[in-house]
């Protein structure tokens, strides 16, 4: 039985639909990730996992029970932390934590077990008398993620856990999941952090409502079969309008100093001299990135929907 199923999932709001019809699964014990940018419809999904929204059309099935019709049982299996978690501010780590140990009826014989395996991955032990307040970002991140988990929850839902968070925290944020993740609990996050993929076991790229594609991130990039390449130039927008003229490219995108640029087929020598000429400094052909791979899949998307 799979942990997650969605089967032809909709959502609309409005005139907007958020979710379009999709269908994937999550396998127990999997750390699965959906990726993707602001406005995707990652929120919407995730809420319907949690049945917090229900679907226009399609169902979704929590370890084999219907979001529709087992509310109450689902919400005892699952811990979700959105994005925006509602810490009290005024309580204690320690509060925080006892506050939501009775609000999901932890037993007091499981809680003080519970509450130190809590401190210790999340390192807040010697914080649980400071107001989560007075918490830095990444703390409140941990605080928030170990209220999701004071219940023992079978999957854990989380929605983009790490905006905002500094590069360390992070880091550790992700060694938590990997540690949770081995104690047996399935996981979903989403975030818009392309680079956080590679962290998956599988992960759906999410564009528009849309699935653009799902599978491990390794096999992700081992379909890519497009020269990519890694541009230097002068001027750098003179150099992508160059590019962006020219037949057979795929995309551009700014990578900090760079430009990625991929093309339909391996491009000749006059083609890099006439670049030289336009202010090229340097250039190679590189691996794809998660994000090279989405940058691809939604510009190809924008040209199929402009031609119909």
């Amino acid at each position: 039985m799979y942990a997650i199923k969605v089967r032809q999932f909709r959502k609309r709001y409005g005139d907007l639909e958020a979710v379009r019809g999709i269908q994937f699964e999550v396998e127990p014990g999997e750390l699965f990730g959906i990726i993707g940018p602001d406005g995707a419809g990652k929120t919407t999904l995730l809420r319907a996992l949690c049945t917090l929204l229900l679907p226009d059309d399609g169902e979704i099935l929590i370890n084999g029970l219907n979001t529709r019709h087992h509310v109450a049982d689902i919400r005892q299996i699952i811990g979700y932390m959105p994005q925006r978690f509602s810490l009290y501010q005024d309580l204690t780590v320690e509060q925080n934590l006892n506050f939501f140990a009775d609000l999901f009826q932890v037993p007091e014989d499981e809680r003080r077990a519970r509450l130190e395996q809590l401190y210790r991955f999340s390192r807040l032990g010697p914080f649980k008398k400071r107001a989560a307040g007075a918490l830095s970002g990444g703390m409140k991140q941990k605080l928030a993620l170990s209220c999701a988990l004071i219940h023992t929850p079978d999957i854990l839902i989380l929605d983009e856990p790490t905006f905002g968070v500094d590069p360390v925290s992070r880091q550790e944020f992700w060694d938590i999941l990997r540690d949770i993740q081995r104690q047996g609990t399935t996981i979903v996050v989403s975030t818009a952090y392309m680079e956080e993929a590679d962290l998956c076991d599988r992960v759906m790229l999410f564009h528009q409502g849309r699935i653009l594609a799902l599978d491990q991130p390794s096999a992700l990039k081992a379909q890519y079969r497009f020269p990519l390449y890694r541009i230097e130039a002068d001027h750098l927008p003179e150099m992508q309008t160059y590019f962006a003229g020219l037949s057979g490219v795929r995309f551009i995108q700014r990578f900090g100093d760079s430009l990625h640029v991929s093309f339909t087929r391996e491009p000749g020598d006059d083609l890099w001299q006439t670049a030289r000429d336009q202010g090229l400094q340097r250039f190679e052909r590189i691996a794809p990135s998660i994000e090279d791979i989405f940058m691809d899949l939604t510009t190809r998307e924008e040209h199929e929907s402009v031609e119909h």
